[in-house]
């Protein structure tokens, strides 16, 4: 569709042109007005439409939107979804490959840990959970454990890279960004992608959720998590809707200049595309994100007001919104869960944090009818390993585990109440139906209609995907 009134509206603007229009006095949403000031002499619903108008899949889709909660630092399959009963034989034994164990309170070397918690079979699938994950618990059949998964690196911002778009070296689109270029947003008022950080960001950063050599359209939008969530959303106080008419007649003219100069410079276009949404978006943010609307009951079911899982709900809450209102992708973060001493106490106030609000995320859906829609993805970067060095003795925790690690995922077409794949006696490595992480994600393209390798983009002189160089679908995971 065509949102600018004006002619030239798909011109590009080079940075000065944007001093130029604060110095009038336009915010970011003022800016944009055009993205509704022309809906109305639109004689087709895809004549002139963006880069986010909504595509066909591939194939039928099991999945029409995605949440993926990212646990960064890397949880311990062994200490939440993996209980390794052998390592309760082993504690404290010196860790070796091959020869005799030793006490490694002797040796003062690395030694094998058993878990600090406690397991049980949990729900009609008996999945193995440990007992803190008290809310979890009560949704377990929903889930659909994997233990096989495996990634490259050890290091944080390499694993981040590499499970968020495929290469551990950054630069390359994230998941959501391949998802919305394949799929287009659902609701032409909100970005297609977005994304629920930490106050910090995770290691690596906002490359993390950014477009990488797609055009900057797909990159993931970050609400911040305290404060406005959106800068500059709305107008500043004294601007009316004329003088932001006026702006934009001026913008019109110049954009018609600027094309005519620049009419293959990408980055300019995705800043107009940015701005025209930003004033799509004022008509629906502000709603979508005033959780305050929702009853005492749905928030109390989430742990908002509770100061232990109050953040992590609002996250979980205002993902539903968001997926409700047609947002393709929401990325959330917890963490972090690089817990190399002290396991006991850091994991056991991560899983406080986020016991209730996911378990509430998974009901809800469910009660909505959207779980069927809604793939839900629980992961870390990499795994923990069965032993540790020493840490004066009793602060027993895990070093990074890139050869084993769980992940569940719910709805969307997955294999719900089942556990898929092992790792070995002391959880160590993954043994059965091992997979890199390049097939996790072609798996999820394929539960949203899209196949990995026709989801291409010509970037330095080759067609690239996400898997890099082709994958293959984890079939035990789809039902």
């Amino acid at each position: 569709m065509n949102p600018f009134p004006c002619a030239g509206h798909r011109a590009l603007w080079a940075p000065t042109r944007r001093d130029f229009l604060y110095s009038l006095g336009a915010s970011v949403g003022s800016v944009a007005l055009s993205a509704l000031l022309g809906r109305e002499l639109v004689a087709s619903p895809t004549e002139g439409a963006g880069p986010l108008v909504p595509k066909a899949p591939h194939f039928p889709a099991k999945a029409r939107s995605c949440i993926f909660l990212m646990m960064e630092g890397g949880p311990s399959h062994i200490d939440t979804f993996d209980p390794k009963p052998r390592l309760a034989r082993l504690h404290l034994q010196e860790f070796v490959r091959k020869g005799k164990m030793k006490s490694a309170m002797e040796s003062g070397k690395r030694y094998y840990v058993q878990s600090p918690f406690t397991f049980r079979k949990a729900g009609k699938s008996g999945a193995d959970i440990a007992e803190n994950w008290e809310h979890l618990a009560g949704v377990v059949d929903d889930l659909c454990f994997y233990r096989g998964c495996q990634v490259d690196s050890v290091n944080h911002p390499t694993a981040m890279y590499q499970m968020n778009t495929g290469n551990r070296f950054g630069g390359d689109p994230a998941v959501g960004a391949w998802v919305n270029y394949g799929l287009g947003s659902i609701n032409q008022d909100l970005p297609g992608f977005i994304v629920l950080p930490e106050i910090s960001y995770p290691q690596g950063g906002s490359p993390n959720w950014g477009n990488g050599f797609l055009p900057a359209q797909y990159q993931g939008t970050p609400l911040r998590p305290k404060g406005s969530p959106i800068l500059d959303l709305s107008p500043p106080e004294g601007i009316t809707r004329e003088h932001q008419h006026e702006n934009l007649d001026l913008l019109g003219k110049l954009n018609r200049i600027h094309q005519q100069a620049h009419p293959r410079h990408v980055e300019l276009e995705a800043r107009i595309e940015a701005y025209e949404l930003a004033f799509r978006m004022q008509m629906q943010v502000p709603g979508i994100l005033d959780i305050e609307k929702e009853s005492s009951g749905m928030k109390e079911s989430y742990g908002i007001g509770d100061k232990a899982t109050d953040a992590f709900g609002r996250k979980c809450l205002l993902a539903r919104r968001l997926v409700e209102q047609g947002v393709r992708f929401v990325q959330l973060y917890a963490g972090t869960w690089d817990s190399h001493d002290y396991i006991e106490r850091a994991h056991g106030n991560l899983v406080r944090k986020v016991d209730k609000p996911i378990a509430a995320l998974i009901t809800d859906l469910k009660q909505r009818g959207l779980l069927e829609s809604t793939l839900v993805v629980w992961c870390g970067e990499f795994g923990r390993s069965p032993d540790n060095g020493v840490r004066g003795g009793t602060a027993y925790g895990r070093d990074h585990n890139p050869k084993a690690m769980t992940l569940w995922l719910a709805g969307g077409g997955v294999k719900a109440g089942h556990t898929i794949g092992a790792t070995d006696e002391t959880g160590a490595e993954a043994v059965d139906c091992v997979h890199h992480v390049r097939d996790l994600h072609v798996t999820l393209l394929r539960l949203l209609g899209l196949d990995d390798n026709r989801l291409t983009y010509f970037h330095a002189g080759r067609f690239k995907q996400l898997s890099q160089f082709g994958g293959q679908v984890i079939k035990e995971l789809i039902a």
